[in-house]
C-alpha cells in the first residue's frame, strides 16, 4: 500500500520534471485552454509510459518545489472527462494529499496516470489543438509527434522504486490517526474505523441529529494509510455509514430562491474494502436540482449580472444589494440548472471580483462551481 504523501516527496525530490513525471503550479479544467492543456499533459504522459504509472502533481512552485497546495477537488468522474477527448485514454485519478504545513483546505492535488499500451491520442478539436494529434514527452515537455510512434518501456523500473520507497507502515498510519483526532482536529467531532484489519477511515465534522438521522458540516474524511483526503467541504452537509465491507456517505446541497432552501442529495459514494488489501470507489450522482419558471430565473439572472457590473466599477451596494450579493452563487448555479448556460461564464467572472470583495462567498462560489463541475461531467 502506497503512502501517496512520500509518494509526492519523493516525486519532487528525484529529479526535475521528465517523462514520467510533472509538476503544476494549478490546473484550471474548468476553462477551455486549462483543459486543454490538461488533456495534451496526459496524453503525452500515457505515451511516453506504456508500461509504469506516470504523474502530475499539482499545487507546487516551478522555480524552487516550494509545496504550496491548490484548493479540495473532488471530481471524481475526471476520467469521463479523458475519455470523452482521447482515444485510447488512460485510466486516471485525482488523489487529494493533506501536508501538515498547508492551511486548512489546501491539498496537493496528484493525478496517476496508467496507459493502456495503445497510442493515445486527440479525438477532437478543443482550443488550438486538433483531433488526432499526439504527444509526447522529451524531457519535461510534451511534444506532438506523429501517430505512428513506437511506444518504448523506458521508465518502468525507475517508477517502480520511487513507488517502493512510498511504501506505508505501520508507524506512519498511527501518527497518521493521532495527528488527525488530537490536533488538525481537536475541536470537531472525530472517530475512526478499520476496515479488514488494514485500512484505517478517519472522519471529523460538527454534528447533528434530525429526526433520527445524523448530518455532518464542516467534513473531512481521510483514508490515512494513503494519507488521501477522501472529502472535505466547509458548507454542504453528509450522511455517513458503514459496515465491516464498506464506508458510505451521501453529499446534500442547501438550494433555493430567497428564504426558501431546502437540502438536496448530491452524490452517494461508497468505498469497498476487499481482503486482499485492495479497495474500490464507487460514485453515484443522485441529484435532482429544483425547477423554476423560466421568467423567474431571467430576472434572477439578469439581477445577479447587474451586481457584478457594480463590484466591476467599485459602486457600493445598499443593503438590499448586499443580501442579494450572498445568494449569488447559489442562484447562478440554480440558472445554470434550469438551462441558462451563460451563468456559468458569470460564475467564472465573478471569481476575481469576489475574491477580493468578500471570501466568504468567493468560497460559497468556489462550492457552487465544484456542484457544476460534477453535475457537467455526468
Amino acid at each position: 500500500m502506497i503512502n501517496k504523501r512520500l509518494l509526492v516527496k519523493n516525486l519532487l525530490a528525484h529529479n526535475d520534471e521528465n517523462s514520467f513525471y510533472d509538476k503544476k503550479r494549478f490546473i484550471a479544467i474548468g476553462q477551455k485552454e486549462g483543459k486543454a492543456k490538461f488533456l495534451k499533459h496526459v496524453c503525452a504522459l500515457a505515451n511516453s509510459n506504456p508500461k509504469n504509472n506516470s504523474f502530475i502533481v499539482i499545487g507546487v512552485e516551478d522555480e524552487d518545489n516550494q509545496i504550496v497546495g491548490v484548493d479540495f477537488f473532488d471530481d471524481s468522474k475526471i476520467q469521463n472527462l479523458v475519455n470523452a477527448y482521447l482515444d485510447n485514454p488512460p485510466l486516471i485519478s485525482y488523489e487529494n494529499i493533506p501536508f501538515p504545513h498547508l492551511e486548512e483546505g489546501k491539498v496537493v492535488g496528484l493525478v496517476t496516470i496508467k496507459s493502456k499500451g495503445k497510442v493515445c491520442a486527440l479525438r477532437k478539436n478543443i482550443w488550438k489543438y486538433y483531433g488526432g494529434m499526439v504527444f509526447f514527452r522529451e524531457g519535461s515537455i510534451s511534444m506532438p509527434k506523429a501517430y505512428d510512434i513506437d511506444l518504448k518501456d523506458s521508465n518502468r523500473a525507475a517508477v517502480a522504486t520511487i513507488e517502493l520507497h512510498a511504501r506505508n507502515n505501520i508507524e506512519l498510519t498511527l501518527d497518521g490517526v493521532i495527528d488527525f483526532i488530537n490536533n488538525r482536529h481537536k475541536d470537531l467531532e472525530s472517530n475512526y474505523k478499520v476496515f479488514k484489519e488494514q485500512f484505517v477511515v478517519c472522519w471529523a465534522g460538527n454534528q447533528k441529529k434530525v429526526k433520527d438521522q445524523i448530518y455532518f458540516s464542516r467534513v473531512d474524511i481521510e483514508l490515512i494509510n494513503e494519507q488521501v483526503k477522501l472529502f472535505y467541504s466547509t458548507l454542504d452537509e453528509i450522511t455517513i455509514s458503514y459496515d465491516e465491507h464498506s464506508f458510505s456517505t451521501i453529499e446534500y446541497v442547501q438550494l433555493g430562491l430567497g428564504g426558501k432552501q431546502k437540502y438536496y442529495p448530491l452524490e452517494k459514494v461508497v468505498i469497498t474494502f476487499s481482503e486482499n488489501g485492495t479497495y474500490q470507489i464507487q460514485s453515484d450522482l443522485i441529484f435532482e436540482p429544483p425547477q423554476y419558471h423560466k421568467k423567474t430565473i431571467y430576472h434572477i439572472l439578469n439581477a445577479n449580472n447587474a451586481l457584478l457590473r457594480k463590484l466591476d466599477k467599485k459602486i457600493v451596494l445598499n443593503q438590499s444589494e448586499l443580501t442579494d450579493l450572498k445568494h449569488l452563487p447559489d442562484t447562478y448555479l440554480i440558472s445554470y440548472l434550469n438551462g441558462f448556460e451563460e451563468a456559468k461564464e458569470q460564475m467564472e467572472k465573478a471569481r476575481a471580483l469576489l475574491k477580493k470583495y468578500d471570501k466568504k462567498i468567493y468560497q460559497s462560489l468556489k462550492e457552487s462551481l465544484r456542484i457544476l463541475r460534477k453535475v457537467k461531467y455526468n
